[in-house]
C-alpha cells in the first residue's frame, strides 16, 4: 500500500475536490483507491453504511472511487457548535463536546484511533489518498497535529502541498510554508500544485519556476479553473453561497434562512440546479421577501441557538406572515425541531438544561435526548407514493397531534415519520436528501406551482466527477504524484473521459 497526503496553503483551497478528481482518475485506471482525512470540521455530514457519520466531503470522494463511504475514511470529524466548541465524533460516534483549547489537549488521545483507521485503509487499497485540514503552516497548532504535519510523520506520508490562485498571493503561500515550517516537516513535502488558475496558463510558468526554485519541491500542476465543479456538493455553507445561481426571473421562489450552525446544506443543491427556481439564500440582515413561494428551515447543529439566531433577524415574524398569506414551509431535521410548539433541552445536549418555544406552526414538541440516530433509509411520500431514499442523522425525538399526518412512509412494517399541519402548507421531517430524488423533487415543486427540468441529479454528479477526473489527467502529473507516492502507474483506460 502507498499514500500521498495533500496539504494546503490554507483552508478552501480546493484540496476536497483534487482528492475527488484523482480518486476517480486513480480508480479508472484500475486502482484500488480509499479517501482518507484524519479530522474534518464540518457540519455538512453523510451516514455510512456502518451506521455512523464523515465529513460529507469524504463521501463524496469515496463515491469517486467506487467503494461505499466507511467512518474510517474521516476518523475525527468536528462539528462546531458555537464559536469556540464543538462535537467531537470520533470513527462515527459522538466522543464528547469540547472547547476549542480543551480539543487541542484531546488530539494526542485521538491519534492511536487515526492510526487505526488509516492501518485498515491501507490494508485494502492500493493507494490512499490523504486530505489534510485547514493549512500546513498553522505553526501555533503544530504540538499534538493529527490533521496535517502531526500525521504525516507519524506515518511517513509524502505530502503535496496545494495554493490556490485564485484568491491571490500563491508565490508567498507556498514559499512562505516552506520558510515556517520545521526541517523534518518541510523534508516530507514532495511537491506544489496551483490550483484554479484563470486564463492563460502561460502567464504563470516564471511562477511555478519561481516557487521550485525557492522551495526545491517539483512542480506537479497548474490546475486551471473548472466550472463543471459548481455542480459537485459542497463542503462549506459559504462555498455555496458564493456560487449560487440566482435567476431572479424564475416561476419559482425558494427562501433558505442561513443560520450560523447550518448543517447538510447539500439539500438544497437540487433545487439550486432548478432553472425554474429561484433559491434565495438569506444573509443576516436580509428580510425574507414577500413573494417567495417556499420558505426551507435547514438542518442545524444547534437548534436552539439557531432558532435564538433567527428570531433576533426578525425571521420567524416573516415565516409567520408568509404562512398566513398562504405560503408553503417545510422544516428538515433541525428545521423540522423549530417550527413545532416547544423543544426542551433537559439533559443540556446543545448547552445549559432548558426548554424555549418553538415557532408553533406545526403541532409537534422535540425533546432533545436519548442515542444519536443514524441510518440510512428508504421509502416513499404518503401524499403521492413516490420514492425517496436519504439518511436521518438527528439528536431528538418529535411527537404531537401533526404527527398523525406523517410525511413519509419508511421501509419496514408500520414505520412513518415526520409531520404535516391541519392545513397542509407546513410539513417536517428529519430525513435528509429529499430533493435528490427526482421524482420528489418534480413533485414538491409542482405543489408550488413549478416545473423540474427533466434531469437525473445523481448522473449529473457522476458527469461532473468524470470532467474532474479529465480535467486533472490533463493538467496534474499524474505519473510523477504517484512516484513521489512510491508508486508506478498504470496505463489511462482507452475509455477515459474527456472533458
Amino acid at each position: 500500500m502507498k499514500a500521498l497526503m495533500f496539504q494546503g496553503t490554507g483552508s478552501s483551497v480546493g484540496k476536497s475536490l483534487l482528492v475527488a478528481g484523482l480518486a476517480r482518475a486513480l480508480a479508472r485506471r484500475g486502482l484500488r483507491v480509499r479517501p482518507f482525512k484524519p479530522q474534518n470540521m464540518s457540519n455538512n455530514a453523510a451516514v455510512t453504511a456502518e451506521g455512523g457519520e464523515i465529513g460529507r466531503a469524504q463521501a463524496l470522494q469515496a463515491r469517486a472511487a467506487f467503494v461505499p463511504p466507511s467512518v474510517h475514511m474521516n476518523p475525527v470529524l468536528l462539528k462546531p457548535q458555537s464559536e469556540i466548541g464543538a462535537q467531537v465524533v470520533v470513527q462515527g460516534r459522538v466522543h464528547a463536546t469540547a472547547r476549542a483549547r480543551d480539543y487541542q489537549a484531546m488530539k494526542p488521545a485521538l491519534l492511536p484511533f487515526v492510526l487505526d483507521s488509516f492501518a485498515r485503509l491501507r490494508g485494502e487499497a492500493d493507494i490512499v489518498l490523504v486530505e489534510g485540514a485547514g493549512s500546513a503552516s498553522e505553526i501555533n497548532l503544530r504540538r499534538g497535529d493529527i490533521a496535517n504535519m502531526g500525521f504525516a510523520r507519524a506515518t511517513g506520508t509524502p505530502v503535496v502541498l496545494v495554493g490556490d490562485i485564485d484568491r491571490g498571493g500563491v508565490i508567498a503561500a507556498l514559499v512562505g510554508t516552506h520558510t515556517v515550517l520545521e526541517p523534518e516537516d518541510r523534508a516530507l513535502i514532495r511537491g506544489f500544485i496551483v490550483n484554479r488558475m484563470r486564463g492563460d496558463l502561460s502567464l504563470f510558468d516564471e511562477g511555478m519556476a519561481q516557487i521550485a526554485a525557492r522551495t526545491g519541491w517539483a512542480p506537479l500542476g497548474l490546475v486551471p479553473f473548472l466550472d463543471a465543479a459548481r455542480h459537485l456538493p459542497a463542503e462549506d455553507a459559504q462555498d455555496l453561497m458564493d456560487h449560487l445561481p440566482r435567476r431572479p426571473g424564475a416561476r419559482c421562489r425558494v427562501a433558505v434562512p442561513v443560520l450560523p450552525r447550518i448543517a447538510n446544506f447539500d439539500d438544497l443543491d437540487p433545487l439550486a440546479a432548478e432553472p425554474s427556481v429561484d433559491l434565495i439564500l438569506l444573509r443576516p440582515g436580509m428580510p425574507l421577501p414577500g413573494d417567495v413561494d417556499l420558505v426551507i428551515l435547514p438542518g442545524s447543529k444547534a437548534t436552539i441557538a439557531d432558532l435564538a439566531a433567527l428570531r433576533a433577524e426578525g425571521w420567524d415574524v416573516d415565516i409567520r406572515a408568509h404562512h398566513r398569506r398562504g405560503g408553503h414551509v417545510l422544516g428538515l431535521c433541525g428545521g423540522y425541531q423549530m417550527l413545532g410548539t416547544r423543544l426542551d433541552d433537559p439533559g443540556g445536549v446543545e448547552g445549559p438544561p432548558g426548554h424555549v418555544p418553538g415557532l408553533g406552526l406545526l403541532a409537534v414538541e422535540t425533546v432533545l435526548a436519548g442515542d444519536k440516530r443514524l441510518e440510512r433509509v428508504h421509502g416513499t411520500t404518503l401524499a403521492d407514493g413516490l420514492p425517496f431514499e436519504g439518511y436521518e442523522m438527528h439528536i431528538g425525538r418529535s411527537t404531537g397531534a401533526d404527527t398523525a399526518r406523517p410525511l413519509l412512509a419508511l421501509d419496514g412494517p408500520g414505520r412513518v415519520e415526520g409531520a404535516v399541519s391541519a392545513d397542509g402548507r407546513v410539513a417536517g421531517t428529519y430525513v435528509h436528501g429529499l430533493f435528490a430524488a427526482d421524482a420528489q423533487r418534480a413533485a414538491w415543486l409542482a405543489r408550488i406551482g413549478a416545473v423540474a427540468a427533466p434531469r437525473d441529479h445523481e448522473a449529473g454528479i457522476e458527469r461532473a466527477l468524470d470532467a474532474l477526473a479529465a480535467h486533472l489527467e490533463r493538467h496534474v502529473d499524474i505519473e510523477g504524484l504517484l512516484k513521489v507516492g512510491g508508486m508506478n502507474s498504470p496505463e489511462p483506460p482507452s475509455s477515459s473521459c474527456q472533458f
